[in-house]
């Protein structure tokens, strides 16, 4: 992309005195005019270049008016890159690596020491995930309707939305957008959407509302939970919820406390302790956990035995 190897030749300019195009030509894998062409671009945009003849000559930054090297630190550098890397991990490609090793091309001791930070935004979901990604990408850079069938706790419907964000929260990705069939912005869950694909083209809005991603917003809460689990269960507690999610009895037992949103997922939650965990509070919940519970032991209790 251009706008890719305009930043990468301005980074290269700003850890080089003077650069020949024949050199960014070869860096950047294009050929000399293009490297012309985006020299006058970069003269266009405010940045002041000058280009010298000669041996000695090259391409270089205006000395009065040079940006200063500073400007960003080798750590910061560091978390740039770590960042990119990162998207890398969603579609299983390089092409963010291969865009960082260009901007480091000659700048080794302003991205030295080896990278600490490694972030995986890719999940079980890889195979599936990598194509929606890249679709919607697509979508949102032509503006064009994305079309497909979704599945919500409420039923499943077939959606068309105009794209506007891909995000990454709560450990998923979501694609931000203007449902047509709901007249208003939605969050779609990509792991729920099955047969995607693009459609029409559509003008923009502007502007475009950012989605309200507080915790609060989403999970409102709501259900005070109050349960006594069993000590083995500590690491799952801590992990899920932190350590000052529960007491510790004398018994060893841990009294944990919580305020949860969905009476669903909460039922679920708790029978992915099985035995080691007793609901005290709400006691509504408490009943539908041993509705739940006599139902399964109906369903999976030998016949001889009922």
């Amino acid at each position: 992309m251009k706008i890719d190897r305009l930043i990468g030749i301005l980074s290269v300019l700003l850890q080089k005195d003077t650069v020949t195009a024949p050199c960014l030509a070869r860096q950047f894998e294009v050929s000399r005019r293009t490297i012309n062409r985006d020299i006058e671009d970069l003269c266009k945009a405010g940045i002041p270049l000058v280009t010298r003849q000669g041996a000695n000559g090259g391409i270089s930054i205006m000395e009065n008016y040079k940006i200063d090297r500073t400007l960003l630190t080798c750590g910061e550098m560091q978390d740039i890159l770590a960042g990119l890397r990162s998207l890398d991990s969603i579609n299983g490609t390089n092409r963010y690596g291969q865009l960082m090793e260009k901007l480091s091309a000659g700048a080794s001791d302003f991205l030295s020491g080896n990278q600490s930070v490694l972030i995986d935004l890719s999940s079980w979901y890889k195979d599936s995930l990598a194509p929606k990604i890249a679709l919607i990408r697509e979508a949102i850079d032509s503006h064009r309707a994305l079309r497909f069938f979704y599945y919500a706790p409420k039923g499943e419907s077939e959606r068309s939305i105009e794209p506007y964000y891909l995000i990454f929260r709560w450990s998923s990705w979501y694609v931000w957008g203007w449902c047509q069939s709901r007249a208003d912005f939605r969050l779609f869950k990509l792991n729920r959407m099955d047969r995607l694909f693009v459609g029409e083209s559509f003008s923009p809005q502007n502007p475009v509302p950012l989605p309200d991603l507080r915790n609060e917003r989403i999970f409102p809460g709501g259900i005070r939970v109050k349960a006594l689990f069993d000590a083995s269960c500590k690491w799952r507690l801590v992990e899920e919820f932190g350590t000052e999610c529960f007491e510790q009895q004398a018994d060893g037992r841990l009294l944990f406390h919580a305020d949860y949103t969905d009476r669903e997922n909460l039922i679920t939650w708790l029978l992915s302790f099985r035995d080691k965990v007793m609901l005290l509070e709400p006691e509504s919940i408490r009943d539908e956990l041993c509705s739940a519970l006599r139902s399964a032991l109906e369903r999976y209790e030998p016949p001889g035995r009922k």
